[in-house]
């Protein structure tokens, strides 16, 4: 087992929410500082309305330039993820949750559900014709995940597999449009991608959100990481290279000891076989041309919690 070393910290954010800033790296501070809080944000462990630190308490505990702090924090507040209160600091945006336990999506619906009812003003016979044919209908029979990145949807749907028999297929944005698409699927998205794939879909079709997996909380028991260890990043998703590549240095791997490799490539195995471990999404892992004697990580995107929510559909006889 090998883990990583870096110069990191817990200041003035939720428990458990670490930061590692590699003052010596080829990628920039500010840009260590905003990928790690926009994973926060996504994983949940950061949540709206919580304050981040001051510009001044993180440059002082970090050793960081104010202005490289500030630049982080424009960056975030430009990209949507923060908002700065006048007198008070910088908080995560505090966007309406949606609901997040059975009852309280049940509930979502039927209110929605009546609330639409008033406002049309349609008879009670009508109304309930409608709920008895919609009750009467074939339930869903496999999920959807839309996303506009194919190979990320590749990724998702390797995971999706793995935790449930529930049948999935991927779909592009533009493909919600053909209604063959949708035809029987509960619709999937990752949480930054919530906005764009509600507004693809029509009007009341019920969306899940996955949640997305703690990076602080899978990276801790790898960290201190042995000197002189070569570590091998290997994705067909050029986010996750950048992501991985970014926070194995924020958390103190010097760049040289980072083999990163795109397997969309011809070439992508050349050097792998030198490397101590391979970091790896679910799709990847399963290449066969993936050397193996290397110790092969994989770093799951999906929450735990998803699992609970989706492997329930495939036991689910009625709606």
């Amino acid at each position: 087992m090998f883990a990583l070393r870096g110069l990191s910290g817990t200041i003035g954010v939720r428990p458990g929410v670490r930061l590692w800033f590699a003052h010596s790296s080829e990628v920039p501070i500010y840009r260590q500082l905003v990928t790690q809080v926009v994973l926060a944000i996504l994983c949940g462990d950061l949540k709206p309305g919580d304050r981040l630190p001051s510009t001044r308490e993180l440059a002082r505990r970090f050793a960081l330039h104010p202005n490289t702090v500030s630049a982080g924090y424009r960056q975030l507040e430009r990209e949507g993820w923060t908002e700065r209160r006048r007198g008070s600091g910088v908080y995560v945006r505090a966007n309406a949750e949606p609901p997040s336990t059975p009852e309280q999506i049940l509930d979502h619906h039927i209110a929605g559900f009546f609330r639409a009812v008033r406002e049309l003003g349609l008879p009670a016979a009508d109304v309930r014709a409608r709920v008895a044919q919609w009750l009467t209908a074939p339930p869903p029979d496999h999920f959807v995940l839309i996303d506009p990145d194919a190979e990320l949807r590749q990724i998702l749907l390797a995971e999706i597999g793995q935790i449930t028999s529930f049948p999935a297929v991927g779909a592009s944005i533009a493909e919600c449009a053909v209604p063959e698409t949708l035809a029987g699927a509960v619709p999937l998205c990752r949480p930054s991608k919530t906005k764009l794939v509600r507004a693809a879909l029509p009007v009341g079709v019920e969306l899940i959100t996955l949640p997305i997996r703690s990076p602080n909380a899978w990276l801790n028991p790898w960290l201190p990481a042995p000197a002189a260890s070569l570590i091998g990043i290997v994705s067909h998703w050029p986010e996750f290279l950048t992501t991985a590549h970014t926070m194995l240095i924020a958390a103190g791997l010097s760049p040289e000891v980072l083999v990163l490799r795109d397997a969309r490539e011809a070439r992508w195995r050349h050097g792998l076989e030198q490397v101590t471990a391979i970091l790896c999404d679910a799709f990847t892992a399963r290449l066969p041309k993936l050397p193996a004697k290397p110790h092969i990580i994989v770093f799951p995107l999906l929450a735990e919690t998803a699992r609970a929510e989706l492997d329930g559909y495939g036991r689910h006889d009625g709606l």
